[in-house]
């Protein structure tokens, strides 16, 4: 059997669009949100849609997600992670594309400023969705799955919130993710057992009228200890598979 060496190309083969969405998650300290943007194309030209592009022919998927990111916020090293390919023949109306999608968690107070206002986007609550194009809320409902089937593992949901917070905000985001309510006294137990706050000797007298103790993460313990919440909210992880 005789093999070409100098083929470029499959033959015979199909090409298909490559793209990335972003499903970005923020905190605002009252509720989760999303960041949506009016989206600048033909067909659905000025619909929400999810931050995103296509793939360029010399970077991965990964550094096309990375690269979208920082266009739009003006970011680099924020907590980002792959969510799931979605490829349906008929996700895209105008020509066949598949998608991967990624999901990242920023604080919405330290970062607001470098949102690009070029793409008119908005942070909306994540239960006040508007309508979004394509398939994109499909997309929405899954990374809401995976963050807290994650959260429940992990402290990741410390990367929404400023450098120092008090545990009454650190209760509302949790609430906010799972939609519930958590008793005070048995929230604050919980968190406190995991050895990953440092408490600050400043209040929060703003939003308490007898103060409420900043915290901050312990860093060194945080990148050490990444599975210490295993179980941490019982009953609220979904199944994976």
């Amino acid at each position: 059997m005789k093999i070409n060496l100098g083929m470029k190309r499959y033959s015979l083969q199909k090409r298909f669009l490559f793209a990335v969405d972003c499903i970005i998650f923020g905190y605002d300290g009252v509720d989760l949100k999303l960041l949506v943007i009016q989206r600048s194309l033909e067909p659905f030209r000025g619909m929400w849609s999810l931050v995103g592009g296509f793939v360029e022919e010399n970077e991965s998927s990964d550094g096309a997600a990375v690269r979208v990111l920082k266009n739009l916020t003006g970011l680099d090293g924020i907590y980002m992670e792959q969510l799931h390919t979605f490829s349906a023949p008929d996700r895209d109306t105008v020509e066949r594309t598949i998608s991967v999608a990624y999901f990242a968690l920023i604080d919405i107070q330290k970062y607001k400023q470098q949102i690009n206002e070029d793409y008119h986007p908005a942070w909306v609550p994540i239960n006040e969705l508007p309508n979004l194009i394509f398939d994109h809320t499909k997309f929405v409902d899954l990374a809401k799955e995976k963050l807290r089937y994650k959260a429940a593992l992990h402290p990741l949901l410390f990367e929404l919130l400023p450098a120092k917070f008090t545990m009454p905000q650190l209760q509302s985001l949790y609430q906010a993710v799972y939609d519930t309510e958590f008793d005070k006294g048995n929230f604050n137990r919980k968190i406190l057992s995991t050895k990953l706050l440092l408490k600050l000797k400043d209040k929060d007298k703003l939003n308490s009228k007898k103060g409420a103790f900043y915290y901050k993460v312990d860093n060194k313990k945080y990148n050490a200890s990444f599975n210490s919440f295993l179980n941490f909210v019982p009953g609220n992880t979904p199944k994976v598979g």
